[in-house]
Formats: structure tokens, C-alpha cells, sequence
């Protein structure tokens, strides 16, 4: 798959769980998500705090978050140049988080929204993806076009 649609694919994805969190018949409160901690940490914004579609914390700001990181994605879809560097970004930026969402202290990234649980897989899996796409394609289509010239 080209590189650039890759780069949509993640923007259109993020875009579209940034708005479902906005749904509120999509956002369980946290004592209702099956797979809710018991101790359900605080946060300091606590506007639309509860589980997207039960399973992934979110509050408004997190959503807006990922609304803002969906449409990156969908903008940088217009140029091979953008969409590598936001894959790249992207993925820095999210191997990241996601260590954070596995560390107590930083898990609420500082209590404004929540990184934990089963963010934490969603965030490496999507950065994984970006990781290939961005670092790790670019070098095999440059090899590939090395090689195919020299029959």
C-alpha cells in the first residue's frame, strides 16, 4: 500500500474516534466500562470522561486531541514528502505515549487525559504501523530501486 494512504488511513482513523468520543451513547461512564479499573484514576478535566465504546478511556480533550492528529494525517495524504513526515512523527510521538500510558505517574498525562489501559495497544499498534510505513518502506523501495537497474 503507498505510503500516502497510509498516512490517510491512520488521519481518517483518528478523525473518526476523536468524533465518536463527542457521542455520548458511544462513551460509557467509567463504572460502567467492562474493563474499567477499580480505581479509575482521577483527572483534572474531567469533561466527558468515560470508556469509547467501552473499552478505550477518553475525555473531550483527548478526543480533540486525536481529531487534531486525524486531520494531520489526512492534510499530509496530499504529498509523499508530508505524509512521511507525519508518519514519522507520528510515530515517535505515539511509541511514546504509549510508554507513558504504562507508567502510573504519567498515565493521565498528568491528569488532563487518560493514556492507560487499553489505549496503550491501540497507541503501539498504530505507531507500529507508522514505524514501518514511515522509517522502514522508504528504505526497502530505495533498495529496491538500487537493484532493479543493474541487470
Amino acid at each position: 500500500m503507498p505510503i500516502r494512504y497510509i498516512s490517510l488511513l491512520l488521519g481518517v482513523s483518528f478523525l473518526l474516534l476523536g468524533l465518536a468520543g463527542f457521542v455520548p451513547s458511544l462513551v460509557l461512564l467509567p463504572n460502567a466500562a467492562a474493563d474499567a479499573p477499580i480505581n479509575t484514576p482521577s483527572l483534572l478535566f474531567n469533561d466527558g470522561y468515560g470508556y469509547l465504546f467501552g473499552l478505550f478511556p477518553t475525555n473531550y480533550l483527548h478526543n480533540a486531541v486525536h481529531i487534531a492528529v486525524g486531520v494531520l494525517g489526512i492534510a499530509a495524504f496530499t504529498s509523499l514528502g508530508g505524509a512521511l513526515l507525519y508518519l514519522r512523527g507520528f510515530a515517535i510521538a505515539y511509541f511514546l505515549i504509549a510508554l507513558m500510558g504504562l507508567l502510573p505517574l504519567s498515565n493521565t498525562v498528568f491528569g488532563s487525559m487518560p493514556i492507560y489501559g487499553n489505549n496503550v495497544w491501540l497507541n503501539a499498534l498504530s505507531a507500529a504501523i507508522a514505524t514501518y510505513y514511515g522509517f522502514l518502506k522508504p528504505i526497502e523501495a530505495a533498495d529496491l530501486s538500487r537493484t532493479s537497474g543493474t541487470y
